[in-house]
């Protein structure tokens, strides 16, 4: 068997998890450029059918734009969507279960994780010695030629 070792200029190559289609990774999701942008329409056509359609729910949303639910909920998870106030819909805090607009956790449980990371943070790194002072009686090494 041979094996290459892999450079800086190797492509990446996966299949949509879309469409099935090869092409060249570079990051993000696993979709293909063409299915990428497919999605990015569907999710300007959903954000504008919400501003038009005040108070509609997921169901309709997706029956309209022709969206899984589930794509819908993911856009809320990554905040690039919002539940109104006056919604009948809501989502839940994955850490507590309070009502929360959009993302997975309510604003308490963001900055306790995030306090949480600063303590790890701040403990696992060593503590700096303090200098000892060396007295510099101008003794110094000497090389023989």
């Amino acid at each position: 068997m041979n094996f290459a070792a892999k450079t800086e200029d190797t492509m990446n190559i996966k299949n949509c998890r879309v469409c099935g289609r090869i092409y060249n990774y570079v990051s993000g999701p696993n979709t293909c450029p063409a299915c990428r942008e497919s999605l990015e329409a569907k999710f300007q056509e959903v954000k504008e059918y919400i501003r038009e359609h005040k108070g509609v729910g997921i169901t309709q949303v997706a029956e309209a734009c022709d969206v899984e639910p589930a794509q819908i909920r993911q856009w809320l998870k990554d905040e690039r969507l919002e539940v109104t106030e006056d919604s009948a819909l809501y989502l839940t805090c994955e850490s507590c279960g309070a009502a929360i607009r959009s993302g997975r956790f309510c604003e308490k449980c963001k900055n306790n994780v995030t306090q949480d990371l600063k303590n790890i943070l701040s403990t696992g790194r060593p503590k700096p010695e303090p200098k000892k002072e060396t007295k510099d009686d101008g003794a110094k090494m000497r090389f023989l030629k």
